[in-house]
């Protein structure tokens, strides 16, 4: 069955963005066939805040349900799934632990990765804490955001430098939707895997502390998040959050229906990098 049938099939609507249930080893092992094969995949690992950029949006939406994948990354994204469409996940594909397990089963075969997005200095430190934990790790390149908008030459030029450097995978940290966004115009210029990892660069890198795991599995991890950056995602979390339940609730009742819908319009092209 081709790759993309096969994903397709996992997809359950929460919200009106369909989501792709499944866990870990599976999400790893279809990743890994596309690199192998040096396919084009998009992959985001999506919590609340990305599911909702879909909710309010129609054009992140429809871009969300172009991906190939949208894994469950936060507990209640796991959740939804679990209470709406009875999927008996047992755990959540978490952005960062996906990227370490990636990045180890890509160690092991010799395909290389390619790392799009941040900082350069975070993007020296991912490069230096990844080698040094992944010695067989094969780095392709690394390219940092340009924290704008491009024109067409500058996106060309940059598909075309991962296309030159022989990664079969490339990691994208520019910030959600930011990286979806980059993820869904890029996908096909570049020809192997994307995968949106959200703040997984800087978790790896050592830059940002990563909430304790016990509130992984709480599905509290926003609250570490907001204790450390109040200011910037008060508003995130605390609008965010319970518009997602009330509206995860009105849909578990058949209250509302949330169709994945169709655009009319073409989509306008942000070419952020």
């Amino acid at each position: 069955m081709n790759r993309q049938v096969r994903c397709a099939m996992l997809k359950r609507n929460v919200l009106g963005v369909m989501v792709t249930a499944i866990e870990p080893p599976q999400a790893v092992a279809e990743i890994l066939g596309a690199a192998r094969e040096r396919n084009g995949l998009s992959v985001t690992a999506t919590a609340v805040h990305g599911l909702m950029t879909g909710v309010e949006d129609p054009e992140q939406r429809y871009r969300l349900n172009h991906f190939d994948m949208v894994l469950p990354d936060g507990q209640p994204v796991r959740w939804a799934l679990n209470l709406l469409h009875g999927c008996k996940l047992r755990e959540r594909v978490a952005g960062p632990d996906l990227m370490w397990r990636v990045c180890q089963a890509a160690s092991l075969e010799g395909l290389a990765v390619y790392f799009y997005g941040s900082t350069p200095e975070t993007l020296a430190r991912l490069t230096t804490e990844l080698t040094s934990r992944l010695p067989a790790l094969t780095i392709a390149g690394a390219a940092p955001s340009r924290f704008r908008r491009q024109t067409q030459e500058e996106v060309e030029d940059a598909a075309a430098a991962i296309r030159a450097s022989g990664a079969a995978l490339l990691f994208v940290g520019l910030g959600c939707p930011r990286q979806e966004v980059w993820a869904f115009e890029n996908r096909d210029l570049v020809g192997i895997p994307v995968l949106a990892v959200g703040a997984a660069f800087d978790f790896h890198a050592g830059t940002v502390p990563r909430a304790p795991r016990i509130l992984g599995r709480l599905g509290l991890e926003w609250v570490f998040r907001l204790a450390l950056e109040p200011r910037r995602l008060w508003r995130r979390y605390l609008r965010l959050n319970p518009l997602f339940l009330g509206l995860l609730a009105l849909q578990a009742a058949g209250l509302r229906r949330f169709p994945a819908g169709r655009l009319r319009a073409p989509l306008t092209a942000q070419r952020y990098g």
